[in-house]
């Protein structure tokens, strides 16, 4: 059974982006438009990886982050950063939030697939 990912992002291009390049990889993929609306799907249904933005209207990437990991169901998947921010001080944030790994936009296409196979395993 292929890994579900669910990828929050405002932006509808890199959600498209993001989309295209994980269906191809053999990955399913969930969108949402916010953190809210990510939280809300997270909440839905189980994925086995988050990838959020993090500046997004409503609630942004680390306040998705730290929600998420209130849930004991989402102690322990992986939830990456791809964003536009390089900030030193919002990585060391994101970490504490609860982060696994951070991609910088814009994003090589084999960067992104490389990195979800390293942090799923496969």
């Amino acid at each position: 059974m292929s890994k579900t990912i669910l990828s929050v992002d405002d932006s509808a291009s890199v959600r498209q982006m993001v989309k295209l390049t994980l269906t191809g990889a053999g990955y399913q993929v969930v969108q949402a438009n916010d953190g809210s609306e990510g939280l809300a799907k997270a909440r839905q249904s189980q994925v086995d990886m988050v990838m959020t933005d993090l500046n997004m209207p409503v609630m942004n990437g680390l306040a998705l982050i730290r929600e998420l990991r209130k849930l004991p169901s989402y102690k322990g998947v992986p939830i990456l950063f791809l964003t536009t921010e390089s900030d030193a001080q919002l990585k060391a944030e994101a970490k504490a939030a609860g982060a696994t790994g951070w991609i910088t936009k814009p994003f090589q296409q084999d960067q992104l697939i490389a990195v979800v196979k390293k942090v799923l395993g496969g």
